[in-house]
């Protein structure tokens, strides 16, 4: 189902990072990182509670804002009943919808805040957040144990960003919005994520582009987060061979935020806030100078629990998609 925007802009966005993003292509791009993993907390989830917190005074700062007048913030992160946003939004104590959707929380948020400034609201806050070393405990091995992954394992993301969503003309067009459907292909390897969301993805954007009656050439760019190297290559040709579909102008955002070649990152990122620290960093500079002028932003989740994949069950996907447009 895709939902046209008539007046939704992105006034402006925060991003918080690691030390791991902080070294890698974009650096220069982010507001606020981090030399090491704890961010001055105790605990690797007390430090995802933080990055969270940080992103919200950083986009108040930019904004020239407070949270009185927030209508409403919508946020989710990969925590199990997503914790650390619920801590962060503890301290901020104003109306709050929590979500998940994985590693496609970001875009998702996006719709459902378009959708309260559609319905009257007048100015709405998304964020989103994931710590790699948080993540690789709940979901995989702590990372003491240092074991073995393959080359097609992606590595967590660690940061936050945060985004002020109004009607006032200024920044970047929420033009529309696809909401995704969950696909599962049979696929139980947890240390394969690209290969599980690929499909997901594919959907999306051919979901996407049925129902607005566009040819993918409407788009500057067409942009995935976060498949990875091998996932990419994967949705390419299964856009090819599904749906006759060739994606030229693309890339994932995965692929883009680490230096492979330089960190050991195996496939590239992974994680709810990876899509987001690339768009908001870099993409929307790239919108501003008119570089780029419409792109179709794809994030994509990974519907599993460890319970379930202990289970030996196949991981279901989904993919949730915004038109981008700079403001006129």
């Amino acid at each position: 189902m895709t939902i046209k925007f008539d007046n939704v802009y992105i006034n402006q966005t925060s991003t918080v990072t690691g030390p791991y993003e902080a070294k890698g292509r974009l650096n220069k791009f982010f507001d606020k990182s981090y030399d090491d993993l704890y961010f001055g907390m105790k605990t690797f989830e007390q430090a995802e509670t933080k990055s969270i917190n940080d992103a919200i005074d950083i986009l108040f700062r930019k904004a020239n804002i407070n949270k009185f007048q927030i209508d409403a913030f919508i946020g989710g992160d990969l925590s199990n009943q997503i914790a650390a946003s619920n801590y962060a939004m503890e301290k901020i104590n104003t109306p709050f919808i929590g979500i998940y959707a994985a590693c496609s929380t970001s875009t998702l948020g996006l719709i459902l805040g378009a959708n309260l400034i559609n319905s009257g609201a007048d100015k709405i806050v998304t964020f989103t957040s994931s710590h790699n070393n948080a993540a690789e405990k709940q979901f995989r091995y702590p990372i003491e144990y240092g074991g073995p992954k393959p080359k097609t394992t992606t590595f967590t993301s660690t940061g936050a960003a945060a985004a002020l969503l109004s009607s006032k003309k200024e920044g970047i067009k929420i033009e529309s919005g696809t909401i995704g459907k969950v696909v599962n292909l049979d696929i139980k390897d947890v240390y394969n994520m690209g290969a599980v969301m690929a499909p997901a993805a594919a959907d999306t954007i051919y979901s996407h582009l049925q129902d607005t009656g566009r040819t993918i050439d409407y788009y500057d760019l067409v942009l995935t987060g976060d498949l990875g190297i091998y996932g990419m290559n994967i949705l390419k040709d299964f856009m090819l061979n599904s749906y006759a579909i060739e994606l030229n102008k693309y890339n994932d955002t995965g692929v883009m935020l680490y230096d492979r070649d330089k960190q050991p990152v195996y496939a590239g990122a992974s994680g709810p806030v990876c899509a987001p620290l690339v768009t908001y960093g870099y993409i929307f500079e790239q919108m501003k100078q008119k570089k780029l002028k419409k792109v179709l932003l794809v994030a994509t989740g990974a519907l599993m629990n460890t319970t379930m994949v202990n289970q030996k069950l196949t991981i279901p996907a989904i993919s949730h998609a915004i038109s981008l447009e700079v403001s006129k």
